[in-house]
């Protein structure tokens, strides 16, 4: 265990991250082998090392109160075993098909996320794009005016504007604290608005999961695009409203508090997560209405993982 920043780690984070970016590649490659003889045993170790990965961070988000994010990084590597375990079964056909499509999907969910997640550049774009969109959407509407100020990198030693940093802007190599990089809002006038934006403030994370879960689909191309052109600009659409609102409810209850928390921090840790893990849910159910082919993935690869009781027919 490791003890660094405050933040109570198992591995080094850097140690941890080139592990899941290992076993990703891994994941990758055996499921375009998936067809080839003998590629179970490279999926095994990628399963170990992206559960590893996700695993290590959960004794930081427990060390932040994030308990569903504890609950989640905690689960995986008991999954990934399972998982491991399924690879190592005799399986149908159908099965099996269903174990290679999640190969796929982490793969290709996982990879672009670490890629932008770890490519200075990147990171900031995508904020950027976002944050940009955000204040067009509220200076729009006539509910303020606001605009993008400084961009800071959170480095270890402290912050640095983004500007004048002389670290890596192609790869992180430097030790960084926590949200690298953070962009601030503030109003027109130059005035503090006290909100930063950051990576996950862009809902990439929701997007790529159903990125990659859509992509690797065994189905018609037409019916993948399909179905990405409907997942991904709703998320977008319905991620802008949401740091929208954060914002309006921000500068419109200033000073509101409830329990110590205050409006700011009670919208976003709990009433738009749990308004987001609802979208999320009704957006997976109409991705099973569209791609049923997804939905029975995941029954079968439950099953496989002995996480779900097989049905079996009656005899007669």
């Amino acid at each position: 265990m490791r003890l660094s920043s405050g933040n109570v780690m198992f591995l080094a984070k850097e140690v941890a991250t080139i592990a899941g970016a290992i076993g990703m590649v891994m994941l990758a490659i055996s499921w375009h082998k998936r067809h080839n003889e003998g590629v179970s045993r490279l999926a095994q170790t990628g399963w170990v090392l992206v559960g590893i990965y996700f695993f290590n961070d959960s004794m930081y988000y427990f060390e932040l109160g994030d308990i569903v994010l504890t609950i989640m990084t905690a689960l995986a590597l008991p999954i990934a075993v399972a998982l491991v375990i399924a690879e190592a079964r005799s399986l149908t056909s159908r099965d099996r098909a269903a174990l290679n499509w999640a190969r796929g999907c982490v793969a290709y969910a996982g990879g672009p996320y670490l890629l932008v997640a770890h490519i200075p550049w990147l990171s900031v774009l995508a904020i950027w794009f976002v944050a940009s969109q955000v204040a067009m959407f509220l200076s729009f509407t006539g509910t303020i005016d606001i605009k993008l100020g400084e961009t800071m990198v959170n480095t270890d030693a402290g912050q640095v504007s983004w500007s004048e940093w002389d670290g890596n802007k192609w790869f992180m190599t430097d030790g960084f604290g926590e949200h690298p990089f953070q962009t601030e809002l503030i109003m027109a006038d130059g005035g503090a608005i006290g909100i930063n934006f950051v990576l996950a403030c862009t809902a990439l994370q929701s997007m790529i999961v159903f990125i990659g879960a859509i992509s690797v689909l065994d189905v018609d191309r037409k019916r993948r695009i399909r179905a990405l052109l409907f997942t991904i600009p709703i998320i977008h659409i319905l991620n802008l409203f949401r740091n929208a609102g954060l914002i309006w409810m921000h500068l419109s209850y200033e000073g509101w508090e409830y329990l110590g928390l205050s409006m700011f921090e009670f919208g976003h840790s709990y009433a738009s997560r749990v308004v987001s893990l609802f979208a999320m849910f009704v957006m997976a159910i109409a991705m099973f209405e569209l791609l049923p082919e997804l939905h029975r993935h995941i029954l079968r690869l439950l099953e496989a993982a002995g996480l779900r009781k097989k049905k079996t027919k009656p005899s007669s």
